[in-house]
């Protein structure tokens, strides 16, 4: 990696949303065919997507607005989520065309949060990771959705705090549904200290899943998977790596330590009834 940081315009902005717009699609999809093709959908909006997976599910949202005009059937979109219970939560990007903004809370969504996204050009060299990581092996993956669930519920206290409220099967079943990831697992003293994953659209690495078992914490774990994920991307023919933070929090000082720039943020915008509600960033994933 060279020394030039990483600037973010309306064109980067708008593949990267894409890319989160796909990955969402498919991760909601991945889930009702877990259940068998219950009830949810998967819809296109406005040139992003606006997916209901089951309930509660992380991948109940609005993503990717904002590059392609206003959201004018959303009409439709806020039936389907009130049949089925559930508020409308869109995430949408601060180099959005400001239209649509104002388009969403005249029609009453409130700001509830933000996070940010980083990203890091790839095709440079990337430091040697340090410490036990590998690839998850399929026969290992149930024990890796549960550890890293488990991990998950106990949160880090940096940075601003999470509007998420996820029990530990809500995860199993988001991680489970992250449709095309590469899963990896660290140990230390040969036990399990934390794993992560990533997935590939459109030439971007998409950083997501990511926790470390409390008593590992503060260790190089996660720089450790960190660096080894972006050396598998870099393999992989990627030319950008993205992860997803909270504010403030040590997941993105983590990624700012590896290279990572701080691109820009996503308001959380939601009309209807709270409900607890998470992403695959990694963010949402102790440290």
């Amino acid at each position: 990696m060279d020394g030039e940081r990483l600037f973010c315009d309306v064109g980067l902005a708008r593949r990267i949303e894409h890319a989160e717009a796909r990955f969402v699609a498919a991760c909601s999809d991945a889930a009702r065919a877990r259940r068998g093709g219950t009830a949810g959908f998967t819809r296109p909006l406005a040139g992003g997507v606006a997916a209901f997976a089951e309930a509660d599910s992380p991948f109940n949202k609005v993503a990717g607005l904002g590059f392609a005009g206003l959201p004018e059937d959303l009409d439709e979109v806020e039936e389907a989520f009130a049949e089925l219970g559930a508020p409308v939560q869109v995430e949408l990007c601060h180099l959005a065309d400001p239209s649509v903004g104002a388009f969403l809370t005249a029609r009453g969504y409130r700001l509830e949060s933000y996070e940010n996204v980083l990203g890091r050009r790839l095709g440079g060299p990337v430091e040697e990771a340090t410490g036990e990581v590998r690839p998850c092996r399929d026969d290992e993956l149930e024990t890796w959705l549960t550890a890293i669930a488990d991990a998950s519920t106990v949160t880090d206290t940096e940075g601003l705090p999470s509007h998420e409220d996820l029990t530990r099967e809500i995860i199993v079943a988001a991680l489970r549904d992250m449709a095309g990831v590469r899963r990896y697992t660290a140990e230390r003293n040969g036990e399990f200290a934390g794993g992560a994953s990533f997935r590939v659209t459109d030439g971007i690495a998409q950083f997501a899943g990511a926790a470390t078992v409390p008593v590992h914490r503060r260790r190089g774990v996660q720089t450790a998977l960190l660096r080894t994920r972006l050396a598998a991307a870099t393999a992989a023919g990627c030319d950008l790596a993205i992860v997803t933070t909270l504010p403030g929090s040590k997941s993105q000082q983590n990624a700012q330590r590896q290279g990572f720039d701080l691109l820009y943020a996503r308001a959380i915008l939601v009309k209807g009834t709270s409900a607890t509600r998470s992403s695959g960033a990694e963010s949402r994933q102790a440290s």
